[in-house]
């Protein structure tokens, strides 16, 4: 579908949403600054949208102002949305609380926040139905049928429970059942699986794909995962400083991009299972233009490899490619575009064999952890033995609940670890309490978070912030403590002038990178990198994991890398330990967890990784939800949910972890042989 108006190929009446050369500005200290530049698209009923591009580009604005949820100070120039032939943009407040209610539902990024933490999910649900007019009775068979439609199996006692008692994916099942109540004929989803596992992730996604085609809702897909907009769009549009670049069909979009934007997107991403020893990823250079930036021709003009003086004069139109209608671009030179040169560089290969005589830098021994929670003993951990050596990264993959992040506490002595439990450093075991470390011990492992918003100081300067970190780890001091500051920010690529900022004045990338600065402030041996990369667009993604490829080429420093982005752990991690319920169920170098043969969970796992690349596979879906740690199954912990289970074998004795080869081992019942021929025949999911 065409975003122009005189070439389209579904009118504006015939869509269940029109976006029609939409302007949305923010009107920042008295200055209206542009946010949307003329977007256009339509969505047809049953159709799946997806908006994809940087973070700043403009996806949420588009998808917001389709609703009129635009903040206070968020006001639509120009343009109008029409869903359903209805004008959004020239609504009262009256008719918009009624458009709201009964023809268009929004789903957000996280559903904790979505619901009210202090009433059971019935309630909520329920409510949904009362204020579409329906009596307690009905609107109570409602939600259940609700709850049924998005494959809840047992939809009353989910009814009966607050929303933190629930999974993060069956919060989101049930805000997508909240969404679906009133049968909307447009659905926004803006970032709708960030914070799921990939297994919950596919779950949803086929969710949205099933009750769009059911309902014949039109859905709006914002996200910055590829893979995802490949897998659940008819279409998809690429957006970048609020214009609409490139718009087709997401398969040929994605197979054969024809603006540079979107070339430079995807040739940020690990694809085809390369690794940090063939490459380092290709990042798209510069930054995106703030709000308000005048643009008066190219909006990528910047940032473009194959620019030109025309580009610099005239504003690119946007073009159909082809004839068919149904790809077009806003590029003066998209006849170059195949011949854009990849700069390939090669990161030196940074995996060091671990030596005979030498010991792990970091080993764990019988490690177990257990919690107590209303008088009942959880363990978090079960037996965990893992060994970590100079210069290498081990990546920890698991669903939620798996152990992962307990596991890293227990490395940095956050978590006292049980009795029996060793965990050693260069050979020496360490006390677990952090405070009981010495500091040559606290300085030699440190971390990196998630969200450096929440990690770093926003009252503090960058300065401050790594002058601070260089005197306790170094206990260097005064001017020589600056330089090192100043020596630190010119390796992690940061400008003295970034080093005057406070963190709320720097994007996403150079938070996360001043975080990195802060860990290897006093040169630790092993850093602990839980999901550093899962907030953050494709090209910063790319430029942080270079970073951290390099600086582990050159200090050779261990990294344990907790992720739930199985394309983020191919490129970066020598070996994969794969997580269920405490249990380290395999382990072994990256290309083996891959290739195979898996344990039944790595491959569901594997299985369910959404490819930009459209690669067909069959998707091994798991039955249920991982089991509560209080109460853990008899025998093999993961018999309930596997797909290849052994009757009367699995449920009775929990099995070994085997070696299956040299370094690859894995815990399951299953002969080698047999698995191996069980994974040539996969399940028909």
């Amino acid at each position: 579908m065409s975003s122009s108006a005189d070439s389209t190929t579904t009118t504006a009446v015939a869509a269940a949403l029109a976006v029609e050369d939409l302007e949305v500005a923010y009107t920042v200290r008295g200055i209206d600054r542009a946010v949307l530049r003329g977007v256009s698209f339509t969505v047809a009923p049953g159709e799946t949208f997806g908006l994809v591009g940087e973070s700043g580009c403009g996806k949420s604005t588009s998808a917001y102002a389709a609703l009129r949820y635009l903040p206070s100070n968020g006001k639509i120039l120009k343009g109008r949305v029409m869903v359903a032939g209805n004008d959004v943009t020239g609504m009262t407040t009256a008719e918009l609380q009624a458009f709201r209610a009964h023809d268009a539902s929004m789903v957000y990024q996280d559903p904790a926040q979505a619901m009210n933490p202090t009433l059971r999910v019935g309630r909520q649900i329920i409510e949904s139905f009362t204020l579409l007019g329906q009596n307690k009775e009905q609107a109570q068979a409602s939600a259940l049928e609700a709850l049924r439609k998005v494959r809840i199996a047992d939809p009353a006692r989910v009814m009966d429970r607050y929303p933190f008692q629930l999974s993060g994916g069956m919060q989101q099942r049930v805000v997508i059942a909240m969404a679906l109540a009133c049968n909307p004929k447009l659905l926004v989803l803006d970032e709708p699986t960030t914070g799921l596992d990939a297994t919950v992730e596919a779950e949803v996604l086929d969710l949205v794909r099933v009750l769009s085609r059911e309902s014949g809702a039109a859905v709006l897909l914002i996200a910055h995962n590829l893979g995802i907009i490949r897998a659940l769009c008819d279409r998809v549009g690429v957006m970048y400083a609020g214009k609409i670049v490139e718009e087709g069909p997401s398969s040929e979009v994605f197979d054969n991009p024809q603006h540079p934007y979107t070339v430079g997107l995807l040739r940020s991403l690990p694809r085809h299972g390369v690794r940090k020893t063939e490459r380092a990823l290709t990042t798209i250079p510069g930054i995106l233009p703030l709000i308000g930036t005048e643009l008066p021709t190219c909006v990528f003009l910047d940032r473009c490899p194959i620019a030109s003086d025309l580009c610099r004069t005239v504003e690119p139109p946007f073009v159909p490619v082809g004839t068919d209608g149904t790809r077009f671009t806003r590029c003066h030179h998209p006849d170059l575009i195949a011949e854009m040169k990849e700069d390939l560089p090669v990161v030196p290969i940074s995996v060091l064999a671990p030596s005979e005589t030498q010991p792990d830098v970091l080993e764990l021994s019988h490690v177990s952890k257990t919690f107590r929670q209303r008088n009942l003993s959880v363990p978090a951990l079960v037996d965990v033995e893992l060994g970590l050596s100079e210069g290498e990264t081990l990546g920890i993959v698991g669903e939620s609940g798996s152990g992962k992040s307990t596991l890293a506490k227990a490395m940095l002595g956050i978590e006292t670890v049980d009795a029996g439990g060793v965990v050693s450093m260069g050979g020496t075991a360490v006390p677990s309490p952090t405070g009981s470390r010495s500091a040559e011990n606290k300085r030699s492992m440190q971390m990196v978070f998630q969200n450096p918003d929440s990690a770093l100081n926003r009252s503090w300067s960058v300065r401050r912030i790594l002058m601070r970190s260089v005197q306790k780890l170094t206990g260097i001091k005064g001017e020589e403590a600056n330089k090192r500051v100043e020596a630190l920010a010119a390796h992690l690529r940061l400008t003295p002038r970034h080093l005057d900022l406070k963190p709320r004045q720097l994007s996403g990338g150079l938070k996360q990178r001043v975080a990195i600065a802060r860990a290897f402030a006093g040169d630790p041996r092993i850093v602990v990198c839980d999901e550093p990369t899962s907030a953050l667009d494709v090209s910063v993604q790319a430029a942080i994991l270079n970073l951290l490829a390099d600086l582990q080429a050159e200090q050779k420093t261990s990294y344990v890398f907790i992720t739930h982005d199985m394309g983020v752990v191919r490129y970066l991690a020598d070996r994969i330990a794969v997580m269920y319920l405490g249990r380290i169920q395999e382990v072994g170098p990256t290309d083996d967890v891959f290739n195979g043969p898996n344990h039944p969970y790595t491959e569901a796992l594997l299985s369910a990784i959404p490819s930009v690349d459209g690669e067909e596979k069959v998707r091994i879906r798991l039955d249920g939800e991982i089991p509560s740690p209080a109460n853990p199954p008899s025998g093999c912990v993961f018999h309930p949910r596997c797909p290849r289970v052994l009757v009367g074998v699995c449920e009775v004795s929990e099995p070994p972890l085997r070696e299956v080869s040299p370094g690859h081992s894995m815990r399951c019942h299953i002969p080698i042989e047999q698995l191996i021929e069980l994974q040539h025949k996969p399940i028909v999911g």
